[in-house]
């Protein structure tokens, strides 16, 4: 245990890293959302991320590992973030998160439909979706699968509900 630390207990230093805020709900954006600038993970936010806290919350998830940068081949003064492993291994977590915040929270059902899918979906799509992950941030080869991906079906259902409500109105 180092000096900055409150205790070793897993559950502190888990907090540690991801204990406030704003940082899980990056990590979110760049995972579910696919947001990868600066630009997109400011505008993009349902939650209203001001730019400084941004600016903030990523050099922190940066220092520990979170997530990568990289120049942007398409633009000098733009930057890509990128999960590294250790972020994409929060997707059980967020899946549970997500569970449980169906069950207990007054939840939008537009916002939720991705939370109830990866939760009826189980560990199996979980792995599914951590190796999609790791194809589109880490460069890995993507595992072969029949149909659309968990990306596709997670973005398919809420776009179907967000029609589905529209349309009502």
């Amino acid at each position: 245990m180092n000096d900055s630390q409150r205790s070793g207990c897993p559950i502190n230093l888990s907090l540690e890293v991801f204990g406030d805020k704003w940082s899980l709900i990056v990590i979110r954006d760049m995972m579910f959302g696919d947001r990868r600038h600066f630009r997109e993970l400011l505008t993009r936010s349902e939650e209203g991320i001001a730019s400084n806290i941004l600016a903030d919350r990523l050099k922190r998830l940066l220092e520990q590992g979170m997530i990568s940068r990289a120049d942007d081949p398409s633009h000098k003064q733009k930057a890509i973030y990128s999960l590294t492993e250790k972020a994409i291994q929060l997707v059980p977590i967020f899946a549970m998160l997500g569970a449980w915040g169906r069950r207990h929270l007054a939840v939008s059902q537009e916002l939720s439909i991705r939370a109830e899918l990866l939760e009826n979906g189980g560990p199996p799509m979980w792995d599914d979706f951590m190796d999609e992950l790791r194809a589109r941030h880490l460069g890995h080869p993507l595992p072969a699968h029949a149909g659309p991906s968990v990306a596709e079906r997670l973005q398919a259902a809420y776009e179907a509900l967000v029609a589905e409500r529209t349309g009502a109105a």
